[in-house]
């Protein structure tokens, strides 16, 4: 009897810690999202989705070029630095060359207005609680919802903090130019958490948005190249043969066919060589991504299926949550307390 009852309480601290592992794993089923969560706001700004929202529909009502940048704007800020807005910061005497100096980001990457402007509106609702980052992982989903037609529309968790520090040296590290072969960008990809998969998937986002020609006449029109003779001559027209100085670099259509749609033309596009960039050619280079390629392209709804969780997935990269970073006052500088 001494013995049985002995053994007892040893159980005890074994159904205690298989307690716990059960609460854990409850949470974590619950929140899939960790550290991020759907809602965040729903207490502290109940507004500031909607807000965001209004901005985005007035915005790529006037230009649908708007939205196209803010999508872009999601990639290149979350690829340096993790998701927190660090590519919005502007120079200043301690801090001279910030992101968006580097050349990945200037002079193309667009929708630092439009972020001013969501965020102006967002302090005049709830001051200093919506953080940049999360603004443009808003206005990126937005974007998306509207250029679709409601086609790719999904939830975007929050409670990314703004980062304090930006470096023009960081978007040459971890932004692969579009002249890239495939491994080079798939290694880009995984460098970050992301798969092959994903890289053909986000590559999707050129079906809107423009190009300048500087980007894609080296490689692809001033060599030879597998690009379509029809789009090539169509190119020639509007691109200069020396696309070297900001001053005679302009852009053209990423899609022809249906330049201001989120849809699946992109993949059609690749399988018919009708695409721009070196990086977009690339993705037939391997029968994997060629036959993910191939159902993006032919399967109605695939390639929208997969965009929405790429783009939140891409959303929550090395994100700062809690007491890691700030929530800017402006977008454009960090606070000094």
């Amino acid at each position: 009897m001494a013995a049985a009852a002995a053994a007892t309480p040893s159980k005890v601290p074994i159904l205690t810690a298989a307690l716990a592992l059960l609460v854990l794993a409850m949470a974590c089923d619950a929140s899939p999202y960790y550290p991020l969560e759907l809602g965040y706001y729903r207490y502290k700004c109940p507004q500031a989705e909607s807000i965001v929202k209004a901005v985005m529909e007035k915005a790529v009502a006037q230009n649908p070029g708007n939205g196209a940048a803010a999508i872009r704007m999601l990639f290149h800020d979350c690829f340096v630095e993790g998701c927190d807005a660090s590519v919005l910061l502007d120079p200043t005497p301690f801090s001279p060359t910030p992101e968006k100096l580097s050349p990945p980001n200037d002079p193309s990457l667009r929708g630092f207005e439009l972020i001013d402007a969501i965020k102006s509106a967002l302090e005049a609702a709830c001051p200093g609680v919506v953080s940049c980052a999360d603004i443009i992982a808003f206005a990126a989903r937005d974007a998306s919802c509207l250029l679709s037609h409601g086609r790719v529309s999904f939830d975007m968790p929050a409670g990314r903090r703004d980062g304090t520090f930006s470096n023009a040296s960081e978007p040459l590290k971890f932004l692969v130019p579009s002249t890239s072969n495939l491994s080079t960008l798939v290694s880009s990809f995984v460098a970050k958490g992301m798969s092959a998969e994903d890289l053909v998937v986000l590559s999707g986002a050129h079906t809107v948005g423009r190009s300048h020609c500087s980007s894609f006449v080296p490689d692809r029109l001033a060599v030879p190249s597998d690009i379509s003779p029809g789009l090539a001559g169509f190119l020639r027209g509007k691109c200069p043969a020396n696309t070297t100085t900001s001053t005679d670099d302009p852009t053209v259509v990423q899609d022809v066919v249906t330049p201001n749609d989120m849809d699946n033309q992109y993949y059609k596009n690749v399988l018919s060589r009708t695409v721009l960039f070196t990086s977009d050619a690339q993705l037939l280079t391997s029968p994997e991504t060629a036959k993910m390629v191939l159902d993006n392209a032919k399967i109605p709804g695939w390639w929208e299926d997969r965009f929405k969780k790429a783009m939140v997935k891409m959303a929550s990269i090395d994100v700062k949550t809690g007491y890691q970073g700030q929530v800017r006052n402006n977008c454009r500088a960090i606070n000094h307390y």
